[in-house]
């Protein structure tokens, strides 16, 4: 199901790329709210609903998520992990951006249920093109209906070909 309102979820520690991705995310016309995080720890409380992030009409849990992986305390991997620990709330496309491009943690990335992983580019031209790809690409995908915590939504599949998976 389309949600109403996006909202991007971005965690990245380097205060300098979390300002060129919001002035990219603008400069791209992206109609969604974006939530800055500089850290694994605090895109983890934000993607629980804990602490300053409790309140979800303020705070709607994300449309999909873009993570750094280098970040402390709290990694891209922690997130990944998180969120794989937790497939009542994992239903959100995440995607890695990050400036290494080690095979090693390309794999561990996708290992760790990763939807993408993407180098990040250099130019700031370069950067919107990219959110304006991305943006277009995953937010007008399908994804399970979830409550305001992130939870999946219980469907009813009696008669349909979903009915296997309950």
């Amino acid at each position: 199901m389309l949600h109403k309102k996006y909202t991007i979820l971005v965690a990245d520690d380097d205060p300098n790329d979390r300002l060129l991705m919001e002035r990219a995310f603008k400069a791209s016309l992206v109609k969604a709210e974006l939530r800055l995080v500089t850290c694994g720890e605090e895109a983890i409380a934000y993607l629980k609903g804990e602490g300053v992030f409790d309140d979800r009409s303020n705070y709607q849990y994300p449309s999909f998520l873009l993570t750094d992986l280098k970040m402390f305390p709290g990694d891209g991997f922690s997130i990944l992990a998180f969120l794989q620990s937790t497939p009542d709330s994992a239903i959100i496309p995440t995607i890695v951006l990050s400036s290494s491009n080690d095979s090693d943690d390309i794999k561990r990335a996708y290992m760790l249920g990763a939807s993408a992983y993407i180098v990040k580019p250099q130019d700031p031209k370069e950067l919107i093109e990219f959110l304006k790809a991305i943006a277009a690409f995953w937010l007008i995908c399908e994804v399970p209906e979830v409550d305001e915590a992130g939870r999946r939504v219980s469907t009813k599949s009696q008669g349909k070909l979903g009915e296997r998976f309950t």
